[in-house]
């Protein structure tokens, strides 16, 4: 019995919290639906706050736009064949290809960077333009980039694919939708055109040392393991990360 008396006790408790919630909830509705007016350093709290969304988005597009309208694919295509080209599967890791292709990227694209800062993003943060103009002006480095690379032949084959872009032959002045696959289409054959020249120096130390075993009735021991050490040892010679780093850099200027 003293169970159950004890029940209804607890829920009138519950009845009258959950009615105290809906009052207070009723009371901030108000409050909630009033405009913030509030003025920081000559902006609105509104336009602050846009500013932060659109950076925060920017920083979350960054690896993507870091592939698409930069140097980065065709620099990591070639340092991720130098490495399958000298053997060695783990050596370097994925992360410090990626990141030395980053650095590299940024070394080659500083100058388009600046350009794009200073014609599209800071009037946009002084409010002297709009959104719609700071983008036009802050793609338009990228845009030039991007046009200096790509091959004719890959953008007049994707531009015929589509009734709207056939005929189109300028590709400074060609839609983003267009110019941005031709550019990493042309990057990518252009980066497996340099892997086959890298390939080819290890691809003789292979057969070399293929030889040489045969020739020594050593058929049981594994060509890869014994070419390995004869790879590494002429590419430090040959001082290879700096050769290819510097050809690399210098193809874009």
């Amino acid at each position: 019995m003293k169970a159950g008396s004890k029940f209804p006790e607890r829920l009138k408790t519950s009845v009258k919290h959950v009615l105290a919630g809906m009052g207070l909830a009723m009371i901030a509705l108000p409050a909630v639906g009033q405009e913030l007016n509030l003025t920081v350093s000559g902006q609105t709290l509104s336009g602050q706050s846009f500013l932060l969304i659109a950076l925060v988005t920017v920083l979350s597009l960054a690896p993507g736009l870091a592939v698409m309208i930069t140097c980065f694919p065709f620099i990591v295509t070639v340092l991720s064949i130098l490495r399958q080209a000298i053997g060695l599967q783990q050596s370097p890791p994925n992360m410090l290809i990626v990141s030395l292709s980053l650095f590299l990227t940024w070394f080659i694209m500083e100058p388009v960077f600046q350009a794009a800062w200073a014609d599209g993003i800071s009037p946009l943060i002084a409010g002297t333009i709009d959104l719609s103009t700071a983008f036009d002006r802050g793609i338009s480095p990228f845009r030039m980039f991007m046009s200096q690379r790509v091959d004719i032949a890959t953008f007049a084959s994707l531009a015929d694919l589509r009734p709207e872009t056939a005929g189109i032959t300028d590709t400074a002045s060609a839609p983003l939708s267009l110019l941005v696959p031709s550019f990493m289409l042309s990057e990518i054959a252009r980066a497996f055109e340099i892997g086959f020249l890298i390939f080819l120096p290890f691809l003789i130390i292979d057969l070399v040392v293929s030889a040489v075993l045969m020739s020594m009735g050593m058929m049981m021991v594994p060509p890869a393991v014994v070419a390995l050490p004869f790879k590494l040892a002429f590419f430090v010679v040959a001082n290879g990360w700096s050769l290819i780093s510097g050809a690399l850099v210098r193809s874009y200027f």
